[in-house]
């Protein structure tokens, strides 16, 4: 676990939890210095069509948002900054008006077919596209989505952990479903072909 993510998440509450379950606990040790994505976390983002976005209302309440777009829509701009282009949805703008009274986000990536899991916490500010086109440009993930971006959204990583695979079931998109099935169905269609043509 980088050392980041665990003085952020091993609280003191966390630790006595430890002990009363285990009878031990982890070791805390405070750091300021944020973790810095490395190449593998940086594939693993390039991969990604969606994850799940958690912000904090100004009354505590978390507030968890699915995100999702074409495979690599989440961006990393650096080893400390990811951005991706929000499109235009149901009005809510729950995540964003959270974000507004406060920045902290904690995002959830999910690979189903290898059953890898990036969690990462970070500061992340909203910008308005229309005040920042050529950056909306830059985000937007294909042209024809240009016209729905609306806000982006702008990530400082702080920490993050790679999670074990158990409970991860794999599940594959349609896409990868045909990767995998399409070969199969051309052998069969050559093959019926060839039967109907005969000897």
């Amino acid at each position: 676990m980088p050392a980041r993510f665990q003085a952020e998440t091993f609280t003191p509450a966390v630790l006595d939890a430890q002990r009363r379950y285990y009878g031990r606990s982890a070791q805390r040790e405070p750091t300021d210095a944020p973790d810095r994505l490395g190449p593998g976390e940086i594939e693993f983002l390039a991969e990604r069509d969606s994850f799940s976005m958690a912000t904090v209302s100004p009354d505590g309440w978390p507030y968890v948002q699915h995100r999702g777009g074409p495979r690599g829509f989440l961006q990393v701009l650096d080893a400390q900054t990811l951005a991706f282009a929000d499109f235009k949805g149901n009005r809510q703008l729950i995540s964003t008006g959270n974000l507004a009274a406060g920045n902290r986000v904690a995002l959830l990536l999910i690979d189903h077919v290898h059953r890898e899991r990036l969690k990462l916490l970070g500061h992340a500010r909203v910008l308005d596209a229309r005040e920042h086109p050529e950056m909306a440009d830059r985000l937007a993930p294909t042209p024809a989505l240009r016209k729905k971006v609306e806000r982006l959204v702008l990530i400082d990583v702080v920490a993050f952990d790679w999670n074990c695979p158990a409970w991860i079931t794999p599940r594959y998109t349609a896409t990868e479903i045909e990767e995998m099935v399409g070969p199969l169905r051309r052998r069969v269609q050559e093959l019926e072909s060839a039967g109907r043509r005969g000897p």
